[in-house]
């Protein structure tokens, strides 16, 4: 009897890295942030024919990209949805000014913003770079959407963005690998520079975008998935309205999951045929095959992660239902939001609060880590009668109650030249990953144009939020901007108190030494005198209330002891931050501090 070979399933994430293998990768940037972080570690922690590194900005890290396809090798990057906002520029421009080798970048969406700031949805920047954008569904349709992702790139000469979200990460399944790509590739082709921009656009809209369209319209990751209910035989629900169901990416697992038991569920609501058209390419989208879609249903359902990018491209028909009649929620899509939309899809319009997710959840808000070195600071900035700009880094968990400590927080990067638009002279709380990533330049801008404010660079060299990636010392660079530039170790700070706290606690170990000692003398004069009982009770007093001054001085030390902890590092610090409050100009602290959770790492 032979023995069953075992089926190995990989997650979406083990998948695109396997696809990034056979498609001939050799360079991948990328840059830290939630949910991209896991599948970059993937190419930093298995060595192959590649070279992966950590960037500290997305517009740089795409820009080296393009650099590297120019000269003929493909490359990836990997940023989340908000980094979408930095590559913006080099990304829109590339489109018509051509590329080199294939060139994917992986978004990393974040619909329930887990671990982001909001929950923009990448697949809207496909339609702005009029680029191609694929939304897989399942690993096998992930790998084969960055496989083909690659041959798209180069057919048409443009950056291809690929959308993940975190529902893709985590579900596992079967992957069917193909033949591997290999060298050589194409390099940037200098002809285009014979053409005006004007001429550059006109080509591209007359011949890349049609091969964009003609792909949306005949890949099998766009296909119609139809659902017939057990009961479709019986004459009393012949002839009925039909429902369909478009969707795309992870969403469309969901989707097949519902339908796959909802046969009986289908014979109470009425529709006893479901189809699904699903969509893994999702720009262009296949306005032909949704056409089609429309014409055999009655009502459709768009199921989406986000925000309503289907919808709201088809619904000018008026049977198209979905996050914008209230049916479904913004953001993230689950298995009990679908089934209330299918309950529920008789009515035309339904009220935001009614939908199931909508104040489902009131989970606990992350916040500052417990042994955080720096929430002493936190805690006294809060005290301060002035604006304080914060950072999208650790310092926007601190802006809620109970630590209060920031008013404001914008985007990563962003606390100098938010507090620089302060009434007055006000505080930028940054991190040094943050400073790293764009608030340099925030930093130069205001060191131009003369700027009054105070900025505290939390340096705990390390992005704490996003898997602890090393960050560079740009304390030199800062120095060079502006003169006025002080470091403070809290850590050294710390060792101070600890010293001067195991001082007194010797002094004071070694007065209760010197206590006992004088106990027993009192006892051994007591037991040798017995007369004189007068002179031996003034002398016994004596001693007491030399014990009594003792203990008295003990306590006090001891309370002295404490009052040194409670202060948590930070009367030389809050006299320096006051201090610079009131002068004049550009003031920058580098704030130095261990992160408790990432002690040390490496910058790629």
């Amino acid at each position: 009897m032979k023995e069953k070979k075992e089926v190995i399933e990989y997650t979406g994430f083990q998948a695109l890295y396997l696809a990034a293998l056979d498609s001939d990768v050799s360079f991948i940037t990328g840059v830290p942030g939630y949910p991209v972080t896991s599948l970059m570690e993937l190419f930093l922690r298995i060595t192959g024919d590649y070279s992966a590194r950590w960037f500290t900005n997305e517009k740089v890290a795409l820009e080296t990209a393009l650099g590297s396809s120019v000269s003929g090798r493909r490359t990836l990057v990997l940023v989340k949805h908000v980094g979408m906002n930095l590559l913006s520029d080099p990304l829109i421009t590339s489109v018509t000014h051509t590329i080199g080798a294939g060139l994917v970048i992986i978004a990393g969406d974040d619909p329930g913003a887990k671990g982001s700031q909001n929950e923009q949805d990448s697949r809207w920047y496909g339609r702005i770079a009029e680029i191609a954008v694929f939304d897989p569904t399942s690993p096998d349709t992930a790998y084969r959407s960055l496989r083909r992702a690659y041959e798209l790139s180069e057919e048409t000469k443009t950056p291809v963005l690929l959308r993940v979200t975190t529902g893709l990460e985590k579900t596992k399944g079967k992957v069917n690998r193909l033949g591997k790509s290999s060298a050589p590739h194409p390099e940037f082709d200098h002809e285009i520079w014979k053409k005006r921009m004007v001429e550059k656009h006109r080509l591209f809209h007359l011949r890349t975008y049609p091969l964009l369209e003609e792909e949306a319209e005949n890949t099998d990751l766009n296909e119609v998935r139809e659902r017939t209910a057990e009961n479709t035989a019986d004459e009393s629900v012949l002839g009925r309205e039909c429902l369909g169901i478009i969707s795309s990416g992870f969403t469309s697992s969901i989707v097949e999951e519902i339908l796959s038991k909802q046969n009986k569920f289908r014979a109470e609501v009425s529709y006893p045929e479901i189809s699904h058209l699903s969509l893994g390419l999702v720009n262009p989208l296949p306005l032909k095959k949704i056409k089609d879609f429309l014409k055999i249903n009655q009502k459709v359902l768009v199921a989406e992660e986000s925000e309503p990018f289907i919808e709201e491209q088809i619904r000018i028909t008026g049977k198209v239902y979905g996050k914008k009649t209230g049916h479904l929620p913004y953001g993230q899509v689950r298995p009990e939001d679908l089934e209330f939309a299918l309950e529920h899809i008789e009515e035309e319009i339904l009220k935001l609060e009614a939908t199931t997710s909508f104040g489902a959840e009131n989970k606990k808000r992350v916040g500052i880590c417990d042994n955080c070195a720096y929430l002493p600071l936190y805690r006294f900035l809060s005290t301060l009668d002035v604006r304080i700009a914060g950072d999208m880094g650790c310092s926007v968990r601190s802006a809620p109650e109970p630590l209060a400590a920031v008013d404001v927080s914008f985007a990563l990067g962003s606390a100098i030249s938010v507090a620089c638009g302060f009434e007055k002279k006000g505080i930028a709380v940054i991190g040094d990953f943050a400073l790293a990533h764009s608030g340099i330049l925030g930093l130069l801008s205001a060191a131009n144009t003369g700027c009054n404010v105070l900025v505290l660079v939390l340096q705990n060299e390390v992005a704490a939020m996003t898997g602890g990636q090393a960050v560079p010392d740009l304390r030199k660079v800062v120095e060079a901007i502006t003169p006025d530039v002080l470091v403070f170790d809290i850590d050294v700070s710390e060792k101070k108190v600890v010293d001067e706290t195991q001082k007194i606690t010797d002094e004071t170990e070694e007065q209760a030494d010197i206590t006992e000692e004088v106990a027993d003398k009192v006892e051994e004069i007591a037991n040798k005198i017995e007369v004189e009982e007068i002179a031996n009770k003034i002398e016994v007093e004596e001693v007491a209330n030399k014990i009594e001054k003792l203990t008295d001085k003990a306590e006090n030390e001891i309370k002295v002891e404490n009052g040194i902890e409670k202060l948590l590092l930070t009367p030389k610090l809050s006299k320096l931050i006051q201090a610079k409050l009131a002068l004049p100009g550009i003031s920058v602290i580098f704030i130095k501090g261990k992160c408790r959770k990432y002690c040390s790492g490496t910058f790629y």
